[in-house]
This record gives structure tokens, C-alpha cells and sequence, in this order.
């Protein structure tokens, strides 16, 4: 993601808000062990209900994702690196994935076709590259472990949809994995909507610890860096909508000592037309090409310190915040599988 992507963003936010209202193979180097921090708690005023406990994330696999991961994948070779992990990890899971070369770089793709061949896909993807110099533990293995997750839960699960995932190359570099994809266009037609994660791993719970635009004139959900922001396009509001009951679970589906964080949806006029910067992240060429798209993320510099750094490593991952952002996407992913109801923004009646 890039630096500024969030200070249009959320100015973004109170528009829509207000207006709505209606080398060599090398080894891994190693860092200390993941911390706990406060939990996260839930600002969900909705009814917990009862989910399927086979799709419960598990927080020990999504750090070991992390940990494996813990390396500059920026170089050719370490990107190569990159992909033998995650095809290897998919092969485990039951998937097939394939390799997509485009003229900078590889994208991983893999599919699970649905029951219902009428009934439009769902894409789950991140990039997994980094910049020069950062092990990139939240930008971007946080997104890429919580794919592999989804892979893991609903790989061999019977659904209407069929289930689809991506890896983008070089998303650091311009979103040129993200681009080359979709100028597949035949690919695009039976596709419903594309899930990206891009920095899913990090909170912050001290007041201010979360920075905003001067003067925004909505009231965030905390004082404090502890929410995850989905960033849709407005003309597929029921897509991004997925995402606002996704926190319903059962308190037995998580460990105890886990929970949900709560979820600030911001849906986006024009494509971004008005505030390039929201357009900064792998969803972005998706709604070019008329298809719906959210970005999953914790907000990225506005929060960590760590954005494009050498420090972002494993033990800078808040484990509760990441497994709860997890188990949303894998919550949200799942509903999206089983309707088969339009993702499209429909006139009023």
C-alpha cells in the first residue's frame, strides 16, 4: 500500500457518511516470539448466533504463516522463495494452484468451482511482495496468512459459488500483479467480487495510538487504533454490506481470550475518481473493470510505525486483532459462497 492512501480516504468517509445518511536461496532470519496485547472488544450490537465450528480460524496456523514468511520478498529470488511457500501450503490444502507469469513478475492462482454454475465467483486475494528492506510481517504476510486460512476452511466445502484466490505479485511496484490479472477479461465475466487483504495484523489500544485527517467530521468507531476498515466501491454496496454482519459469531467459535474487532465499512463514489489515493491497493483495478472489490485492511500508516520498515516483523502482529480480522474475512467469504443474491447496487424501487 501506499503512504497516503488514508488521508483521502477517510475524508472519503465523511462524504459518503454524510451524504448517506440516507541473490542466493537464503534462510530466514529469526525474531522474537509473537506477543498477546489487550484484546480486542467487540462493538457489535448485534445477536451473536451460532457458526459452523469447522470454520474457525486457528490463530497457531495463521502465525506460522507469518513466521515462515518472515523475509524481504522483494528480490526475483525471493519472491520465487515466496511462491514455493504458499503453492506448497495450497497443495496441502487439497488446491491446485497455478502459476501466472505477466512481464514483471508471477501471480498464484487457484479454484474451487461451486455447485451452481450459474452463480457468480468469489476472489480472496493479497499481494505477497514487499519493499526493499521490510519482512513486510503486516504488509503483506498478515493478508497472505489469512488467505491461506481461507483456503484451509473452505477449500473442500460445497457451495453455490465457486471459490477462487489470488496472489499478486509486484502490488509494491504499482499493482502490476493486480493489473495483469485482470486484463484476463474472460476471467472477469463469471467473477462476482474480489476480497483483498492488504495489512490485516496490527492495533493499537492507547488513546490517539490512531491517526486521522484534520477536522474529520464523523465519529470513528474508537479513540483507538483497535477496528478494521473495508473499502468498497458504491456501486456494489450489497458486496461491501457482506462485511457488516460478519462479526456475528458465537463466543465458543473463538477462543476465549479472542474476539471480533469492530468493522468500519466506507463505501467509495466515482471508482475512487475524486480521491486518486483510495486507489492505491490491489482492489483498485478491479473496479476499473466493473467489478465489485473491497480492501481489507487496518489502516496502514495511520496506525503502525512500522509501514515500509525493517521492524515490521512477526512479534509487531497484535494476535487477537489479527485473528479476529481473520475469522471476519472467513465469516463475510463464507456468507458470500453460500447466497446467490445480486452484488450489484440496485435502483430504489
Amino acid at each position: 500500500m501506499r503512504k497516503w492512501i488514508w488521508l483521502m480516504l477517510l475524508v472519503v468517509m465523511a462524504v459518503a457518511v454524510l451524504g448517506s445518511r440516507g541473490s542466493t536461496f537464503f534462510e530466514q532470519r529469526p525474531s522474537p516470539t509473537i506477543v498477546e496485547r489487550i484484546p480486542v472488544e467487540t462493538l457489535d450490537s448485534q445477536p451473536s448466533r451460532e457458526v459452523d465450528i469447522t470454520l474457525q480460524v486457528s490463530t497457531e496456523k495463521l502465525l506460522n504463516h507469518i513466521q515462515k514468511l518472515n523475509f524481504q520478498r522483494y528480490t526475483t529470488k525471493e519472491r520465487s522463495l515466496t511462491r514455493t511457500y504458499i503453492t506448497t501450503e495450497l497443495k496441502k490444502a487439497g488446491w491446485k494452484p497455478k502459476l501466472e507469469k505477466f512481464s514483471d513478475g508471477v501471480n498464484i492462482f487457484a479454484e474451487r468451482p461451486g455447485t451452481n454454475k450459474a452463480a457468480k465467483a468469489i476472489l480472496v486475494a493479497a499481494h505477497y511482495d514487499t519493499v526493499a528492506s521490510s519482512p513486510g510481517a503486516d504488509d503483506n504476510a498478515s493478508g497472505v496468512a489469512v488467505v491461506l486460512e481461507v483456503a484451509r476452511l473452505l477449500g473442500s466445502r460445497s457451495t453455490p459459488r465457486t471459490l477462487q484466490l489470488a496472489f499478486f505479485d509486484q502490488e509494491e511496484a504499482g499493482l502490476l500483479g493486480s493489473q495483469a490479472f485482470v486484463s484476463k477479461t474472460a476471467r472477469l465475466q463469471n467473477l462476482g467480487g474480489a476480497i483483498v487483504m492488504d495489512m490485516v495484523g496490527y492495533a493499537c489500544y492507547t488513546s490517539g495510538c490512531q491517526k486521522y485527517p484534520t477536522g474529520l467530521p464523523v465519529t470513528p468507531p474508537s479513540d483507538k487504533g483497535d477496528f478494521l476498515v473495508v473499502v468498497g466501491d458504491t456501486e456494489h454496496l450489497p458486496f461491501l454490506n457482506a462485511f457488516q454482519n460478519s462479526q456475528n459469531i458465537s463466543s465458543t467459535a473463538l477462543n476465549k481470550q479472542e474476539s471480533m474487532p469492530a468493522v468500519l465499512t466506507l463505501p467509495i463514489p466515482f471508482k475512487g475518481l475524486l480521491t486518486p489515493d483510495t486507489l492505491r491497493s490491489d482492489h483498485a483495478p478491479f473496479w476499473y473493470q466493473g467489478v465489485g472489490a473491497v480492501l481489507v485492511t487496518d489502516t496502514a500508516n495511520l496506525r503502525t510505525p512500522h509501514y515500509h520498515k525493517p521492524s515490521d516483523v512477526p512479534a509487531t502482529i497484535e494476535r487477537s486483532f489479527f485473528t479476529g480480522a481473520a475469522q471476519i474475512v472467513v465469516n463475510a467469504t463464507s456468507a458470500l459462497l453460500e447466497k446467490n443474491q445480486i452484488l450489484e447496487t440496485q435502483p430504489p424501487s
